[in-house]
């Protein structure tokens, strides 16, 4: 399942909307999560793992780093 954290009507972003579907989601055969949008620190990463996510899709964090490989090892966990 995929979590848009941007709200695509207003561009509002919040994190807590992964919270909220892994809440949701059943503990036996849970599907894969994969929170999407508005992950561009650490704390993020490590907030987004708490709330058992599988995997990020991180992109403007990414593309607006100065040094991306930089970017990806800050983020890495």
């Amino acid at each position: 399942i995929g979590v848009n954290n941007r709200n695509l009507h207003t561009f509002e972003t919040t994190l807590m909307t992964t919270q909220l579907v892994a809440q949701h989601l059943p503990e036996h055969q849970r599907p894969t999560l994969v929170s999407e949008s508005g992950i561009v620190t650490r704390e993020h990463v490590a907030q987004m793992r708490s709330w058992r996510a599988d995997a990020i899709l991180v992109g403007e964090a990414l593309v607006t780093a100065p040094d991306i490989a930089e970017r990806v090892r800050e983020l890495s966990l």
